[in-house]
């Protein structure tokens, strides 16, 4: 399958073996730290993606339920307690916001969410909280693919 433009170790147009999911459905595949957007029946694109960090990953169905662009990032409560030097917000556009260009959140719930980043170093790791951080070119390009109500279907 032929490389997508951009940053082709980044992305790709590749087979996908499972033909029951529907095109436009969002598959994360934890273990390999993989995102795919079905295409078509039996193709996606497939982009690296970093993952949840130790008993921080989740599994199962979300849905697409907001789609920003340069979003402002207010850390939540786990994150907080955490890292408690953290700013209640931190703007659109700053260089330590950890959102990047784009976010796509899931829900319900809204504590999830596909963004970019400003790790890009962190990609294709285990390093989040439970969202999934992409390369700020990969999530310009899966944004406008992507539908308010898409499914993302979470696996090992």
């Amino acid at each position: 399958m032929p490389a997508l433009s951009g940053d082709a170790a980044a992305r790709e147009r590749v087979r996908f073996a499972d033909v029951t999911v529907k095109p436009g459905t969002i598959v994360v595949r934890t273990a390999e730290r993989k995102l795919y957007l079905v295409t078509e029946p039996g193709q996606a694109i497939r982009y690296t993606v970093a993952v949840g960090k130790a008993g921080k990953q989740w599994f199962g169905i979300k849905y697409v339920e907001e789609m920003q662009v340069e979003p402002a990032w207010a850390p939540p409560r786990s994150v907080k307690r955490d890292n408690p030097r953290l700013p209640d917000l931190i703007p659109s556009g700053a260089p330590n916001n950890p959102m990047g260009a784009r976010a796509i959140g899931l829900g319900p719930g809204g504590q999830y969410a596909i963004h970019g980043t400003n790790l890009p170093q962190s990609v294709g790791t285990a390093a989040s909280y439970g969202c999934f951080r992409m390369r700020n070119s990969d999530i310009v390009d899966l944004y406008p693919r992507v539908r308010l109500g898409t499914p993302v279907v979470v696996t090992r």
